[in-house]
Parts: structure tokens; C-alpha cells; sequence
């Protein structure tokens, strides 16, 4: 990652506005066990890790984890509920790794670096977004990339 290296205020950036090295902070929301639950009950994930205390504790967790995609989730959530708002189209992929449980009563928080900005052969405006996924203890419990196609900032006239 390279570039201003600018931490980012509140507002709207268009692929013009952003540079590598540039980076925010979202907000943070506390993993609940209705979302746990829900999230089970939506992907169909009922995994027992994720809904036996027992279980997940003779796994050495100290009870019930969030699934991997949950945190997922609700990182890109925060990431668009942001006050910095990047003026995204949709997300390419994902490469992300899990590196600590989730509990429930957790609270999490995204720091987002832009890694890299290109455009794409169909002339589209591609951010490589870096997220660090943390909760209250500052243990960073996921990491990974998207690939976001971003608007560029309309023409005026």
C-alpha cells in the first residue's frame, strides 16, 4: 500500500477522490446472539460451534462463536453505514481470512485501507478495500480484501 496515506473525513468519495494508502475507521456494532441465531437461521448454518455452548466449549471456545460469514457481513455492513461513503456499484469478491472467534457481547469495528485503484478493461473504477476487523480488546479477528467497483464523479454540464 502505497500513496497520501490520508485518514479520510466524513463524506462522499468517488473513485477520483481516493488514493492507496488512504484509510477510516466505521463505526462499531456489538455481535448479539439474536444475530448468531438469525444468521443461522437465514444461511442455513447450523454448525455446532455455532449453536452449542457445550460443543464449541470442548472445542476450546469459551462458548458459542459467530459464524465466519456473519463477521464478514457485518464488517461490509459497517463499511456502507460508514460516514465515509465510497460511491460503490458492487462488489467484485472477497479474499478474507477468520483469525479469532467472534462472540456474542462483542464489539467490532473496521479499519478500511484503500490497497490499490485501478480501471478495469471495461473502463470501470476497481478500489482494492482492505479491512481489519477488530473488537473491544483490539484483537484483530478477521482480515481480508474486496474488490469494490466505484463510481466515477459525474461530469458537470
Amino acid at each position: 500500500m502505497s500513496g497520501t496515506g490520508r485518514t479520510l473525513p466524513a463524506g462522499e468519495y468517488w473513485y477520483e477522490d481516493v488514493e492507496p494508502g488512504d484509510t477510516y475507521e466505521t463505526g462499531k456494532i456489538v455481535v448479539t446472539e439474536s444475530h448468531i441465531v438469525g444468521f443461522a437461521g437465514l444461511s442455513g448454518d447450523l454448525f455446532d460451534v455455532h449453536m452449542d455452548d457445550e460443543f464449541a466449549r470442548e472445542q476450546g471456545f469459551p462458548g458459542r462463536i459467530a459464524h465466519g460469514l456473519l463477521g464478514l457481513s457485518m464488517a461490509d455492513g459497517l463499511k456502507n453505514r460508514s460516514a465515509v461513503r465510497i460511491m460503490g456499484v458492487a462488489s467484485l469478491g472477497w479474499n478474507w481470512r477468520f483469525k479469532g472467534p467472534i462472540l456474542a457481547g462483542d464489539r467490532i469495528g473496521v479499519r478500511v485501507t484503500c490497497a490499490e485503484k485501478r480501471v478495469s478493461s471495461k473502463g470501470r473504477g476497481i478500489l482494492t478495500l482492505h479491512f481489519s476487523v477488530t473488537k473491544q480488546t483490539g484483537e484483530e479477528v478477521q482480515a481480508g480484501e474486496t474488490f469494490l467497483v466505484t463510481r466515477f464523479r459525474p461530469k458537470e454540464g
